[in-house]
């Protein structure tokens, strides 16, 4: 008898086990830009250090969000997807349309609803956020990072050129006169970097056009909106940055280098610098910053960069997994770790708390500044059809020739325009 009971014991214990082993799941992690890994890392081992029947392996991270972009799409190709794909926000409309036409696409709605519904969604998520990962109505991501363009500074060298830290400029002519006194200073100092003519995506070109108050797309979405005035505008100011403000054009990697090393008077740059400058400036200069400028203070807009996390896997409980992680990515624990790690904005507005992020911020002003330009963020759209990658590097070639003189504005424009509409929607 006694031995029957043990090997009753024994089995249930066997049982238990399977059972166990079965309801373990490892999910796999797609996300872009290499230096992303540690807070990511960071995130993931909290979540599972709450979670242990859910594991988190990173896939090797993509170089860009154009080429985790171009992975996503040969993987739904070839039936290949990840569990989750922590998307570019601009890219995003694309990759939805992509994974619909293939029935590929996972709608976070019933996860939502399970979580709280509308409710939750209003006490989490600021609606500027949740329209990041929103497409044509339907939420299909929750944001991680978040972003917009702002300015970083060398308090020292503006000092050195005359400059006034309690009045620093507002608008670009302001920014250009600073920049061009700064790169009077010496041969090795640089006035200015808006490396619109190197950056990976078409981010800083697009706040160009809208920080004049102007639309960038038709308003059916087949066309640019900015083939006349705006553009015109915006391609004469990037002009200015070379000839005016002494901009070096260079590598997108080398740009940020020559500010870090104290040789560059202001860049333009994602919020999420704030921690690697302010650590590679240490005990070489003092690091600033303040919000882009605006030409149409009334109507000016940043577009906001970042990426969302979305569900790609297929299996109906993998996906209740992934929704797991993807939420407690975008909930104040986690997004206290991302921003800690990262510099980025936190997408989760319980976030600010004080005991999360609020007294860091009262300490640590140069990461909330993208905060202080929080009204004027707009969404980072795409383009319809499946070319958004190969026509932002068609128009940064273009960009680069007008900025370096081998092409005039108007003619540059236009072939810009040209270039672009006949690839949207293809």
């Amino acid at each position: 008898m006694k031995q029957l009971l043990c090997t009753a014991a024994l089995g249930a214990t066997l049982l238990a086990s399977t059972v166990a082993a079965q309801a373990e799941v490892t999910l796999n992690v797609l996300h872009a830009w290499p230096g992303h890994r540690h807070f990511h890392e960071d995130v993931a081992n909290a979540f599972m250090e709450k979670n242990p029947d859910i594991k988190i392996n990173f896939l090797a991270p993509a170089e860009s969000y154009d080429q985790a972009h171009q992975a996503i799409i040969r993987d739904a190709l070839t039936g290949n997807l990840p569990d989750i794909v922590f998307s570019g926000y601009h890219l995003l409309p694309e990759l939805i349309e992509q994974l619909q036409a293939r029935e590929l696409d996972v709608p976070l709605a019933p996860f939502i609803e399970a979580a709280g519904g509308a409710e939750w969604l209003e006490k989490n998520y600021n609606p500027a956020m949740i329209n990041l990962t929103t497409v044509k109505g339907e939420i299909y991501g929750l944001p991680f990072n978040a972003s917009t363009p702002i300015v970083f500074y060398n308090a020292d060298l503006v000092k050195k050129a005359g400059g006034d830290l309690e009045n620093m400029p507002d608008d670009w002519d302001g920014w250009i006169e600073l920049a061009g006194k700064i790169d009077a200073l010496g041969d090795d100092i640089t006035g200015m970097s808006y490396a619109v003519d190197a950056w990976p995506d078409d981010w800083l070109w697009r706040a160009l056009i809208s920080q004049q108050g102007a639309p960038f797309m038709n308003e059916d979405g087949t066309a640019v909106a900015w083939d006349g005035d705006s553009g015109k505008k915006a391609l004469e100011l990037a002009v200015r940055f070379v000839k005016d403000a002494g901009m070096k054009q260079m590598e997108f990697s080398q740009s940020r280098q020559q500010f870090a090393a104290g040789l560059t008077g202001f860049t333009i740059q994602s919020v999420n610098s704030a921690r690697s400058f302010e650590e590679l400036a240490k005990g070489k200069f003092t690091v600033g910053s303040t919000i882009y400028p605006v030409a149409d203070k009334a109507n000016g807009k940043v577009p906001t960069g970042g990426n969302g996390g979305i569900i790609t896997t297929q299996d109906a409980e993998r996906q209740k997994a992934a929704f797991e992680y993807i939420k407690f990515a975008a909930s104040p624990e986690g997004q206290k770790l991302a921003v800690l790690g990262s510099g980025y904005m936190p997408t989760n507005q319980l976030a600010m708390a004080p005991e999360l992020l609020g007294d860091f911020y009262a300490k640590n002003p140069n990461w909330k500044t993208s905060l202080n330009q929080l009204e004027r963020a707009i969404p980072w759209g795409g383009y319809p059809g499946t070319n958004a990658v190969e026509i932002w590097r068609t128009q940064r070639d273009i960009v680069s020739a007008v900025m370096a003189g081998d092409l005039s504005v108007e003619d540059g424009l236009a072939e810009m325009v040209e270039e672009t509409n006949a690839l949207i929607g293809k």
